[in-house]
């Protein structure tokens, strides 16, 4: 088998899918990530696969000043959205400061699907992107978590999506000290059935 890449490609990237990690926000430092970083990473993200080259995807990048707007949000949408009997001022709160421990927070969100196309396709479009995202991530030495609140997933006007547009969610990304997690699998024989005849 012959490839353009190098010798070593294939270990890293199994190192790289190996080491991916989701981690909550509240371990996260605060540290920044420049721009040209989240460019990058952000790039790697559109070269998902895509159904008739629609490219769904839509990212809004919430940085700086904007983590605080996007914190108070999260923070009154649970406010105004929680029964009395079931509300935590501790859970406002970390809604409110979540965002302000992270480099960056990406609104996950999705075109909409055109006439043709199953809406489920665009949506397992947009899911590849944000796997592309979080092994880039995982390359730079980074953390996130995929999180898909109400407050975000009803957030269109918040997020000023055009009429069709949705939100999948949030990405919180940042930096997090080394977790030694242990991670397990299920043996492949238990998922994998081959068919040769």
């Amino acid at each position: 088998m012959t490839s353009p890449l190098s010798p070593d490609a294939a270990g890293i990237l199994n190192t790289i899918i190996r080491s991916r990690r989701t981690v909550k926000p509240e371990f996260f430092t605060g540290e920044d990530v420049p721009r040209p970083v989240l460019e990058q990473l952000l790039e790697n993200a559109t070269w998902a696969p895509t159904h008739k080259k629609t490219e769904p995807w839509l990212f809004k990048v919430f940085q700086q000043k904007a983590l605080e707007r996007l914190g108070n949000y999260l923070a009154d949408h649970y406010r105004a959205h929680t029964p009395a009997d079931k509300f935590s001022a501790v859970k406002e709160q970390q809604n409110r400061e979540k965002p302000l421990r992270c480099a960056a927070v990406i609104a996950i969100c999705m075109r909409p699907p055109a006439a043709d196309l199953p809406e489920w396709e665009e949506i397992a479009a947009v899911a590849c992107a944000v796997e592309n995202l979080w092994l880039s991530m995982t390359a730079y030495g980074l953390s996130g978590y995929w999180s898909s609140p109400a407050a975000m997933t009803e957030g269109a006007e918040f997020l000023e999506l055009q009429p069709g547009e949705r939100c999948l969610g949030i990405f919180y990304l940042g930096h997090a000290p080394v977790q030694d997690t242990v991670r397990r699998r299920a043996p492949l024989a238990e998922k994998v059935k081959w068919v040769t005849e």
